[in-house]
This record gives C-alpha cells, structure tokens and sequence, in this order.
C-alpha cells in the first residue's frame, strides 16, 4: 500500500483547532499545519515542542554586543582617539556610558539579522530552496492540516478519511507521497 498525504483545508483558524484536538484524542498524529498566522495554542495541540530559537536570539545580541564593544575601543580609543566634549580618550571604560546607545543599536541588529536568516535557513524559505507550502491559500486566509498514513498505521485510509470529514473539513485533498 502506498503511503497517502491528506491536506486537510480549513476556512477558520478556532475550526482547525477543535479538529486538530479531536484528530488527536483519536490517535491521529497530525505532521504539519501551515496558515496564514500563528494559531495560538495550537503547537501542544499536534505536540510541536518549544524550539531554541530564544538562546539563538541571545547569542546573536550577545555576539553583537561584544563586537560593538570591540568596534567601539577600536575606532574611538586605539585606531582615532578624539577630545570631544572633553571626555578623556585614553580608556574605554571612561567613555563606556556615551558607547550604550551604539552597543544597544548594533545587539538589536545582529539579533534581528542573525534571527531572519535562521528563520529562512531553519524554514527552507531561502530563494532557490524548494517550497514546501502545500496551497498557496495558505498565505491569505486557508488552513491547511497535513496527516501522513506513514505516521498512522494504526487507521486505514478510509478510516483517517471517514474521521477527516467527521470534523468541520472545507476541503480534503488525498496524493500518494
């Protein structure tokens, strides 16, 4: 038998939600669900577990901040000591409180870059990359619920079909993987 990949359409994000709680108190292991948003409460629904990415984020702001603090010594102390203000420029230490708004600024901007390439890298979405998006409704205002038989061998296919339908589906699509 050849395994089958059910799309399960759904027009609103609360309709897919009671489905996805009934399809897994059935049993049914739901692979993914794409949507336009994020559903609130659904990731412990389908048992998707927390991820890194907040200890990926903090190591990208702490490697920013450290490099504004190099950057800093180095243009203001080392390489172009400068009398502004009359602040003294023969220690960094001295002139740290005038250099936060810069260490702040460049953290912000190695997280947020550092963060967006691991979101296209960890999401496959980098141009060139093969899309995995099973309807491009998706993106606008459809729910889509992927199911694999592969992951339920305990139901046929005519069963995983029969309990699909039983919830408040708008449409169902059925390929071979």
């Amino acid at each position: 038998m050849a395994n089958k990949v059910f799309h399960v359409m759904y027009d609103d994000d609360q309709k897919l939600l009671d489905a996805a709680t009934v399809l897994v108190k059935q049993g049914i292991q739901v692979k993914d669900v794409f949507s336009p948003f994020p559903v609130h409460g659904l990731d412990p629904i389908i048992g998707v577990k927390r991820t890194r990415l907040a200890i990926a984020s903090f190591m990208y702001a702490t490697t920013g901040t450290l490099l504004a603090i190099l950057g800093t010594w180095y243009f203001m102390i080392h390489d172009w000591p400068m009398n502004i203000g009359g602040k003294p420029n023969f220690t960094w230490i001295e002139n740290a409180p005038a250099f936060v708004p810069i260490m702040f600024e460049f953290s912000v901007f190695c997280a947020a870059h550092g963060m967006a390439i691991t979101y296209f890298l960890r999401n496959g979405t980098l141009p060139g990359m093969p899309a995995s998006n099973p309807d491009p409704r998706t993106t606008d205002d459809k729910f889509v619920m992927e199911i694999v038989t592969e992951d339920n061998h305990a139901f046929s296919v005519s069963d995983l079909e029969e309990k699909i339908r039983a919830t408040e589906v708008f449409e169902l699509s059925i390929k071979d993987c």
